[in-house]
């Protein structure tokens, strides 16, 4: 028994004279300023739910929906200098027996058009109905983008069997945002 405690003791101790002997070096603060951060920020941009009868006003079509709202997030200076592409993706899906196209036009501080995109959207036969897209905003596009402070939304009802106030179905969009930064 005395033997193991001395073995326990002599071990213990030379655990401790290694530990004792480290290697360090000198530590480089510097190398912060080598950090380089890529986030990713991921967002909704806009959603509407249309009703079938909601493009019928006592008891007439109304073919247009429009709708213009402010995007400026780009007028502060960390997006404009750290913004590396932007994705923007959309996504329709119409249970109404009617066609339709939606328009997006970007706006910028003047109301002048900088970039524009659209989706057609087919008549609902009975199947899922869903049409997507995904605008991808990089380099040049992406300038275009920064200057944007406006996206109208413009939904249009191609020609097809007529509506009514007790028409069914909708049509709804959801959207998104995926935008890339790179921060040095």
């Amino acid at each position: 028994m005395m033997k193991l405690r001395a073995i326990h003791r002599i071990l213990s101790i030379l655990i401790l004279i290694l530990f004792s002997f480290s290697c360090a070096s000198d530590l480089d603060y510097n190398q912060v300023n080598d950090i380089k951060l890529e986030p990713i920020f991921i967002s909704n941009l806009a959603y509407f739910d249309v009703q079938a009868n909601q493009f019928v006003t006592g008891g007439v079509e109304q073919n247009v929906i429009f709708d213009a709202p402010t995007v400026d997030v780009f007028s502060e200076k960390f997006f404009t200098k750290k913004l590396n592409r932007v994705d923007l993706f959309f996504e329709i899906n119409n249970t109404i027996n009617r066609s339709y196209r939606m328009d997006l036009v970007f706006l910028d501080r003047n109301n002048q058009p900088v970039h524009s995109t659209n989706l057609i959207v087919p008549a609902y036969s009975g199947v899922e109905n869903i049409v997507t897209k995904t605008e991808i905003f990089q380099n040049a596009t992406l300038d275009l983008l920064k200057r944007t402070t406006k996206i109208t939304f413009t939904l249009t009802m191609l020609a097809g069997p007529p509506l009514s106030e007790s028409s069914v179905g909708s049509i709804k969009l959801r959207s998104g945002v995926t935008a890339y930064f790179v921060v040095e």
